[in-house]
């Protein structure tokens, strides 16, 4: 009898601690000191306070035990966080689809964007510091509004200083827009300059076309100027025949990588990663996959057409380049000098967003299970911080 209640009793013991683990549950159930706002901050000055644990064994295989330092909960019970940025003080910036834009320390502060229309995949999307942001404040924000004639996107800057944002210049306007493929990622480039990608608004013909600034990556000047050494001297455009991309990246030589959203509907399937040059037609609607067609680019890596990652924003780290699956619900990898594919995290925490790597030097993600094509679970959408080490 004592021996099988010891044996009961053991089995339940494995059970919880392997359920832990398997849902990678974090400090923040663990720590009761932690500190916590509005939004289960975790952490103050976030980046500032933590360094990666390289005493731990790294292993990222879907569904894998891992370390519970290695992953955690940063903010929870957002709405749809689409970007995420950090201040030279260590604070992190979201945007929210609703047009709130979130400062995150030892307290929360929501900042209200006036104009945004949150409407279907548009609305506060994209964000990002100006290089020089120490001295001027710059940010940057690439928004859905709605006019007279519809809906359309721009980017506006701002001056942020403490919690308010004030000295609003529309940088690019009349950016198309449409309820689906609004494009929103903005990112400054090693150049210094703006590059913002822009959805086909559901005009798909017009992704090929050199007036409709929809289905493109343009680039332009910190004032929204067109710099003198684009493709075309009179045009934003950087490159064409884009569907919707909504991930931008630099590797080490400086080459911009960007990710790409496929088609969608019964034929979902081949999701992009392209490598983006000046002047380059990446095919929308004329190729997919590995179509191939003069004068037209393919990309480096496709999802298939069963396969569909949906991915979300990118980063460059080790020699990989790592972009983020809604769909897919997943971190994908791709190595670029060995041209090998990985598959992380495998709907451990359902749709996935943004991606930057921290001041730390941790990857944060948002996930995106809020927005109406996921399964919302406790305490979603939420900001994870992600060991790189991990992925070694």
């Amino acid at each position: 009898m004592k021996k099988g209640v010891l044996i009961s009793l053991f089995i339940i013991i494995f059970l919880v601690t392997a359920f832990l683990f398997r849902t990678k549950i974090t400090r923040l159930f663990f720590s009761p000191s932690a500190p916590q706002g509005e939004l289960g901050i975790n952490v103050f000055n976030l980046a500032a306070n933590r360094t990666p644990d390289t005493n731990q064994t790294p292993n990222a295989k879907p569904g894998a035990d891992q370390a519970v330092t290695d992953i955690e909960i940063i903010a929870k019970n957002l709405l749809i966080p689409w970007e995420i940025g950090f201040l030279p003080t260590g604070e992190m910036l979201v945007t929210e689809r609703a047009g709130n834009l979130l400062k995150i320390g030892a307290n929360k502060t929501v900042i209200k964007i006036q104009g945004v229309e949150h409407v279907g995949e548009g609305g506060l999307q994209g964000m990002a510091l100006h290089p020089d942001f120490k001295n001027n404040n710059f940010i940057y924000l690439y928004l859905t509004t709605r006019t007279k004639d519809g809906l359309i996107n721009r980017v506006e800057r701002y001056r942020l200083t403490g919690d308010t944002l004030t000295d609003k210049k529309i940088i690019i306007d009349n950016i198309p827009g449409a309820q689906y493929h609004d494009g929103g990622r903005i990112e400054f480039g090693p150049d210094s300059k703006l590059y913002v990608t822009t959805g086909d608004a559901t005009k798909s013909d017009k992704a090929q076309d050199p007036n409709f600034l929809g289905g493109k990556i343009l680039r332009l000047n910190d004032d929204g100027s067109i710099p003198s050494d684009n493709p075309n001297p009179t045009s934003l455009i950087y490159s064409l025949g884009h569907r919707n991309p909504q991930g931008l990246a630099w590797d080490e030589s400086g080459q911009l990588w960007a990710t790409e959203h496929g088609r969608s509907g019964a034929l979902s399937g081949l999701d992009e990663l392209n490598i983006i040059e000046p002047n380059q037609n990446y095919g929308w609607p004329t190729i997919q996959g590995d179509q191939t067609k003069p004068g037209l680019t393919t990309p480096v890596v496709h999802s298939g057409s069963d396969v569909t990652w949906a991915p979300g924003d990118a980063i460059y780290l080790n020699g990989s380049i790592f972009f983020t699956g809604l769909r897919g619900e997943a971190i994908y990898q791709y190595q670029i000098e060995t041209k090998k594919f990985f598959t992380h995290f495998y709907r451990d925490f359902g749709r996935l967003r943004a991606i930057v790597i921290g001041p730390d030097g941790f990857i944060y993600v948002s996930t995106s299970n809020t927005d109406g094509r996921g399964e919302s679970k406790t305490e979603d959408d939420k900001i994870i911080a992600i060991n790189p080490e991990i992925f070694n």
